[in-house]
């Protein structure tokens, strides 16, 4: 098994439960985009060390009338069988930890790995590889272990034909803690801003990563019909903690920073 070892800034998204492959969206077909996209525009995903909650890793849970269960004991998982992707059906809309969905990122879905983690995925049949940040459930198709988004398709090489016989390997993150016994409400966070364009966003996690120890994230928020790029510090234990932080960064020149529960 091919384990990997990450040491990296920390970062945490807020969770929300959605299943990706559910039928509420309306559209009964899906497919790739309307303009190409290639495998130079499809980045591998970055490893941090995302605190696992409760939210969005309930177990067990029913899909379809079948029950499945999210794995408690996971860092040694390997797989090997078929990965599908989804694509336009699933744009924008939220996936089970309440991220937004987007074809060109490198993230998929599982049935059973605590989400979020990070697996190095290979196909097979052409041994091209890529990370993905597992934020998703499914598939929930028979004989299928992973559901890729059209981007990390892309990449892999399978795009056209759907399908392909991929192996699977959970990244192991250190420093990633377990708290799924722990309840989303007794987290706090510090809003540090919102953006339209997502280089300005990682612009600031990057400055802020450099004055603090704390997660520094980037989670994508649905406002209407537009999408924003949220930087928050957190989760942090208490308002304690958030307000430490708030003083902080205002000494050092930050502003308009927003306490949240």
């Amino acid at each position: 098994m091919r384990l990997i070892k990450y040491v990296v800034p920390a970062s945490i998204l807020l969770l929300a439960s959605c299943v990706s492959e559910s039928p509420q969206y309306g559209q009964t077909r899906d497919g790739p985009p309307k303009e190409p996209l290639y495998p130079h525009q499809v980045s591998d995903a970055i490893p941090v060390p995302d605190p696992i909650l409760e939210q969005g890793n309930i177990s067990p849970y029913v899909v379809n009338g079948v029950t499945y269960e999210v794995l408690n004991e996971y860092k040694d998982y390997s797989s090997e069988g078929i990965a599908s992707w989804y694509g336009m059906k699933f744009h924008g809309r939220k996936t089970s930890n309440g991220e937004i969905f987007d074809i060109r990122l490198a993230t998929a879905a599982h049935k059973s790995l605590p989400i979020p983690c990070y697996v190095l995925v290979t196909n097979l049949e052409n041994d091209r590889s890529i990370i993905v940040r597992v934020n998703d459930r499914g598939p929930f198709h028979p004989n299928r272990i992973i559901d890729l988004s059209y981007g990390a398709a892309v990449k892999l090489g399978f795009a056209d034909s759907g399908v392909a016989r991929v192996k699977v390997d959970l990244i192991e993150v250190i420093g990633a803690d377990d708290h799924r016994t722990r309840a989303k409400g007794e987290y706090r966070y510090l809003q540090l801003g919102a953006f339209q364009s997502r280089s300005s966003a990682e612009s600031l996690v990057r400055k802020v990563q450099m004055l603090t120890d704390s997660f520094v994230a980037v989670s994508l928020v649905q406002m209407g019909k537009m999408i924003l790029y949220r930087v928050r510090i957190g989760p942090l234990s208490d308002n304690k903690a958030v307000f430490a932080e708030k003083s902080m960064l205002e000494s050092k020149g930050f502003s308009r920073l927003q306490p949240i529960p």
